[in-house]
């Protein structure tokens, strides 16, 4: 297999999960929780307001990254 293909699917998998990271930050944020639980911390939230935003722009963030990673391979490494 050619490293564009590979590269290709990885940046495609990473868009998927940043969009459903922004659209699902409720459950984003159980996952984390349960995550926690299982190395026996806890997790509080002071503002659940301000760790849904920072959840969606995570995933907004991911999302413009695959983006520009695909550009990159597609017009710079060719």
């Amino acid at each position: 297999m050619s490293y564009e293909f590979v590269s290709m699917v990885l940046i495609m998998i990473g868009v998927v999960v940043g969009l459903l990271v922004y659209f699902y930050p409720v459950s984003v944020m159980r996952m984390q929780v349960k995550f926690f639980e299982k190395l026996n911390w806890r997790i509080e939230l002071i503002s659940l307001q301000r760790e849904f935003n920072r959840i969606k722009y995570t995933g907004l963030y991911l999302v413009i990254l695959c983006l520009c990673a695909s550009i990159y391979i597609k017009f710079f490494l060719n």
